[in-house]
């Protein structure tokens, strides 16, 4: 089982995109995943979060709060600032921009504490950011989504604060009370959770994907292209926040990751509660569930490239 969960860990871009693209070309082949287990499956991932989540991963939290506070506020500012301004300057429907700022309004998603790991970066800081911005998200994702949207679309405040709850805050608090509580038996479930973990994304993927496939078809490469900047302009944006700041490089690769990557499957879900008359408005979550987890690995890949080349600099001098 390990062995299982280190091979779909590592092949998590390859195995979510070749699902992505089975539901979006082979619709028929994944439309028996319900759109309504979508947040049971996500209630699933938050919960296995919640399980491998310790006192010691909030120590961050009161050891270095003013780098937590840095990536709180990035998260809620820069994210939704792109996310704006991409789909105004694309002219996106009031679907397709009720969706790409939803994507940018919710907090960063779990996947970035592995990408984090992947990049040698900060671990530690990634999950207490991750962490507190979850915490912060029930009341902050709705605020900024109705700042932005009240005057396109009706936002359903009270709906997506309750959904955020039920959703992410409570199976994330469930779990992590489970593992203080009963960590030696939790600590067997190690190696299982990520196999369990990325079924769960896979599935939502494919639920999504494949409901929407037409929808998607519809909409071209206008909101992929706006999806993909959004991400990559995550990414700089927090690594050159890193840079401004002059934070140790491990610092800047979780800021940069943490900001790139949201929490899309929770936006997907939002999306039926808080827009339920825009069918397009789930569409840039489900393409931003595929697209940041290939990006992530990508970038992963390009972080430690740099975390080489410095050591192998040190090295020379």
């Amino acid at each position: 089982m390990k062995a299982l969960g280190e091979f779909i860990g590592k092949y998590m871009a390859l195995i979510i995109l070749a699902v992505s693209v089975l539901a979006l070309f082979v619709p028929g082949s994944c439309l028996w995943v319900q759109t309504s287990w979508i947040n049971y499956l996500l209630m699933v991932v938050m919960f296995g979060m919640g399980l491998t989540l310790k006192p010691v991963d909030f120590a961050v939290v009161f050891k270095h709060p003013k780098d937590i506070l840095i990536g709180c506020l990035a998260q809620f500012t820069i994210m939704p600032l792109l996310a704006f301004g991409l789909g105004k300057l694309f002219g996106l429907d009031a679907g397709l921009l009720a969706g790409v700022i939803l994507v940018g309004t919710c907090p960063g998603g779990t996947a970035s504490n592995v990408i984090t790991y992947l990049s040698k970066g900060d671990v530690a800081l990634s999950v207490g950011m991750t962490a507190v911005n979850t915490l912060l998200a029930p009341v902050l994702t709705p605020a900024i989504t109705y700042v932005f949207l009240k005057t396109t679309v009706q936002v359903d405040v009270l709906s997506m604060f309750l959904s955020i709850v039920k959703v992410v805050i409570v199976p994330i608090v469930l779990g992590f009370v489970i593992n203080r509580f009963l960590g030696k038996y939790t600590a067997r479930t190690a190696d299982v959770l990520p196999v369990i973990s990325v079924a769960a994304i896979a599935l939502i993927v494919a639920s999504v994907v494949s409901h929407n496939s037409e929808k998607i078809m519809q909409t071209g490469a206008v909101v992929f292209v706006v999806v993909v900047l959004h991400n990559a302009l995550g990414y700089a944006a927090g690594f050159l926040l890193g840079l401004v700041l002059k934070l140790p490089l491990a610092k800047k690769k979780a800021l940069s990751v943490e900001i790139g990557m949201q929490n899309s499957g929770l936006a997907t879900s939002l999306a039926g509660t808080a827009f339920p008359d825009l069918t397009l408005a789930t569409v840039p979550g489900a393409i931003f569930s595929v697209w940041h987890n290939i990006s992530g690995a990508i970038l992963a890949g390009i972080l430690r490239k740099i975390e080489e080349e410095g050591s192998k600099d040190a090295v020379s001098r």
